[in-house]
């Protein structure tokens, strides 16, 4: 019987240390990595469309959000014991929208802009050593409380894009609305947009703060994270038939 207990007291206190080992690799090491912002793929990346008939005929129409496109967030968090922060990063593919165009190759204005983002898809994509990071999603979600608000959509009423927009990209500023939580704001997002393949290709940020649209940041044991977080997207869209 005392051999049983010895045994088993020995098997606990290995238990013990193999999860404090991995308690530490997570929250101790520098083992730690996030993927690169979101931003305008190769020119040859998409290959779909006619690029030629695209860029001759104009983009003058209703142009609407197609698959590739992606949309997340990028928030910095810190781990109990750390001097360094970790970039937190997650997105969504279920991203849909719509714009219009008008003008010419001497200047462009887009109007009717509506973007929205399904916050329910979101997912982790950083990844930390030890640790599956996607359980951060849970808190997320519930701080956000996105059974009630499962969108951010972003609208604005008009942007100018000076010059033709080609495979050479041209910068874009966006002034107009955030909804995220039930939570309307004003914000300017900056981006860069290219014709690809067919498609127009658009890519860019902005930053809010959390607290802002009534969310705490999220903190759980062992980590707390900031309340400025950036939203990033890559969209590509086709024109409407």
């Amino acid at each position: 019987m005392k051999g049983r207990l010895l045994i088993a007291g020995v098997a606990a206190v290995a238990a013990l240390a193999l999860a404090g080992g991995g308690a530490y690799v997570y929250f101790f090491s520098g083992l730690r990595s996030s993927p690169s912002a979101l931003g305008l793929s190769s020119p040859t990346g998409r290959a779909s469309g006619n690029p030629t008939a695209t860029t001759a005929g104009g983009l003058a129409g209703t142009w609407t959000v197609t698959t590739g496109s992606r949309a997340g967030y990028r928030v910095q968090e810190l781990f109990v014991g750390q001097t360094s922060k970790h970039e937190a990063v997650a997105r969504t593919t279920n991203v849909s929208g719509s714009l219009t165009v008008s003008g010419d190759s001497n200047g462009y204005e887009v109007s009717k802009i509506t973007l929205t983002a399904v916050l329910t898809d979101l997912h982790s994509e950083d990844s930390v050593a030890g640790r599956d990071v996607t359980q951060r999603d849970g808190f997320v979600a519930r701080d956000m409380n996105l059974q009630q608000f499962p969108n951010a959509t972003f609208t604005a009423s008009s942007a100018s894009v000076p010059g033709a927009v080609t495979s050479q990209a041209v910068d874009v500023t966006v002034p107009g609305k955030l909804t995220i939580h039930g939570v309307t704001k004003d914000v300017t997002a900056t981006a860069k947009a290219q014709v690809t393949g067919g498609e127009i290709e658009i890519a860019g940020s902005l930053v809010i703060v959390m607290t802002d649209y009534g969310v705490s940041p999220p903190s759980v044991p062992f980590t707390t994270s900031d309340s400025q977080v950036t939203i990033e997207f890559q969209l590509f869209l086709t024109r409407a038939s």
